[in-house]
């Protein structure tokens, strides 16, 4: 990916140089116009993830940011990326709400010379040239490790361990790619079985719903996976209420990491949590003012993250952002 793919025209290139000397303070002429189309409100995540990038906009002197919430819906997204085209501001971000459908509007984008920053989660588009740069988490990953977790602490040492997984939005990239990563290590083991996967949304109720439904028709597993903490949550209070005991009767593992997770790893609830880290403000606001400076960033930047378990959630929660 190239500065070419982000700034086509000459006109657009010196445009770059104009705000490269606001960035540098030698002429303060105007503010970034900076366009977020946050995805939606759906967990204690999103809402770390949309203050991380508030807050950090907010003390930068540079960043005049337009941010609106689409509330989980691809048709509002779009409509508010082509409203920050309109309004001709210097660089988009968003987090899509499912992989494909994008093509067009980030055709549009492109056309009028504004960069794209992804966030979180990745497109698939037919030219790759219609992005900038992705910023946020390798899911595929983050599904590894859980899963190469649950191989290495099993409570049962023999037989057969089997797996109840819960799934994020239908489409979106985290739930598609934590189940590969997830599926792909237990793939090779053949004492793990997944005996029922459900299509969730990434909230708490969706997390008890389905875990309800779960235990109602009799699969009772001794493993949750949930593809992020919220529908965990969901799934221990469904544990709960079928008299059962989360993290002993049934294991729940999930991903994201977040305050919430902690408490309950401390409560004994919650077996552990794969780290993705939301705090991606610092690193959008950065991106944004290196693209409207006309400078090449790399196409990934993925965040640093870690695995957190029982054992070391009561010293580690202290040290939370989120």
């Amino acid at each position: 990916m190239t500065n070419d793919n982000a700034y086509p025209g000459n006109e657009d290139v010196a445009h770059a140089e104009s705000l490269s000397k606001v960035l540098t303070g030698s002429a303060l002429t105007r503010k970034i116009k900076l366009g977020v189309a946050v995805v939606g409100s759906e967990s204690s995540w999103r809402a770390a993830n949309t203050e991380s990038i508030m807050t950090t906009a907010g003390k930068d002197p540079a960043i005049d940011l337009l941010i609106q919430n689409a509330e989980g819906n691809q048709e509002r997204q779009i409509a508010i990326i082509r409203n920050f085209i309109k309004s001709k501001v210097d660089v988009i971000a968003f987090t899509p709400f499912v992989e494909s459908g994008w093509d067009e509007v980030l055709a549009e984008a492109k056309a009028a010379g504004i960069p794209i920053i992804l966030t979180d989660r990745k497109v698939k588009v037919e030219d790759d040239s219609l992005w900038t740069t992705f910023i946020g988490s390798d899911f595929v990953e983050e599904g590894r490790r859980a899963a190469r977790w649950l191989v290495e602490n099993k409570k049962n040492v023999s037989g057969v361990t089997s797996i109840a997984e819960l799934q994020g939005t239908s489409g979106s990239a985290p739930a598609i790619e934590r189940r590969q990563g997830f599926e792909e290590v237990l793939s090779q083991q053949a004492s793990f079985r997944i005996i029922a996967s459900k299509v969730g949304d990434f909230t708490y109720a969706s997390g008890q719903q389905l875990m309800s439904r779960i235990i109602a028709d009799g699969q009772v597993p001794d493993y949750v996976f949930a593809h992020n903490d919220d529908m965990a949550l969901g799934a221990i209070k469904a544990i709960e209420q079928a008299g059962m005991k989360p993290g002993k009767d049934i294991g729940v593992i999930s991903v994201d990491a977040t305050k919430l997770a902690f408490q309950a790893m401390t409560a004994g609830k919650l077996n552990m949590s794969v780290e993705c880290n939301p705090l991606l403000g610092p690193q959008i606001i950065k991106a944004a003012k290196e693209l409207a400076a006309g400078k090449e960033i790399p196409v990934n930047i993925i965040t640093a993250e870690g695995i957190f378990a029982q054992d070391t959630a009561k010293r580690d929660v202290t040290t939370r952002k989120y």
